[in-house]
């Protein structure tokens, strides 16, 4: 099972994009954020003639996340992130596909901080961590992949100063990363490439692609009991390059279908 998040960037103007990379890629599963299409312009017939059924919160201009299933339709369980009624972005959606809950989110940015975006980040992380140790406690198989817009450490950005005072980097996002981390969830790319880079994303600005200036913003995340069945892990770092394309690459993961077993030992 082929699971990926994707940040798109504006679904449809890079609709020619994603379609060609989904036929190439052939992924089971996408977590899609950054949408910028209010309800009733997603693209669900184009995704339906790639062979893909999707569910999806949209938003004029802003925001917007949306799941689609390769061969089977994802059910929807949740539309937006619980603990705040008066919270009205386009930043989480849930579905169960084929035995899996999967959890898509695009984690506000945070800039400019220290101020009150920054502020709502966090308050937002900590909606997130707590809906998170929710779902461990309720015990089902479960992803939570998107743009965290957070790195989590000085590895997952190319060496430079100029992002210090980012919100992206700031000691507070990265606590509260590690500390979601910490209930139990495993951060899949880093466990199957535990050293170099694994950039998902590089700025327009200041010729950061050709420079491959990037940063690790895009993570998915693997509950206890689908940790065992993580086969492989990557990034489509060649869609970043096309043209048109999003300042975003897929960063995706393989689970197989069981957990591998423990070769005995010696009797």
């Amino acid at each position: 099972m082929k699971i990926v998040t994707f940040n798109i960037n504006n679904v449809n103007r890079r609709l020619p994009n994603l379609l060609a990379w989904l036929r190439t890629a052939a992924p089971d599963v996408v977590c899609l954020q950054e949408l910028k299409a209010a309800q009733s312009q997603f693209p669900a017939q184009a995704l339906r003639d790639a062979g893909y059924a999707a569910v999806w919160q949209g938003q004029r201009s802003w925001n917007g996340v949306a799941i689609l299933a390769r061969g089977t339709a994802p059910i929807c369980t949740r539309r937006s992130l619980p603990g705040d009624d008066d919270d009205h972005e386009a930043r989480y959606i849930e579905a169960a596909v084929q035995g899996v809950l999967v959890g898509c989110l695009y984690l506000p940015n945070g800039n400019p901080q220290p101020g009150p975006k920054f502020d709502a980040k966090l308050a937002w992380f900590e909606r997130l961590t707590a809906h998170a140790q929710a779902l461990l406690k309720a015990g089902v198989p479960a992803v939570l992949a998107g743009d965290f817009n957070v790195v989590p450490t000085d590895k997952d950005i190319y060496p430079t100063k100029s992002w210090t005072r980012d919100a992206l980097l700031q000691p507070e996002v990265r606590a509260a990363y590690a500390a979601l981390l910490a209930q139990g969830w495993t951060d899949a790319l880093r466990a199957r490439h535990p050293t170099g880079p694994l950039y998902t994303f590089w700025d327009y600005k200041r010729n950061r692609w050709p420079r491959d200036a990037g940063l690790r913003l895009d993570h998915i995340l693997l509950s206890p009991d689908l940790a065992p069945r993580l086969a492989e892990a990557g990034v489509d770092r060649a869609v970043r390059g096309a043209e048109g394309a999003s300042d975003h690459a897929p960063a995706w993961v393989v689970l197989r279908q069981t957990a591998k077993r423990r070769r005995a030992g010696p009797g």
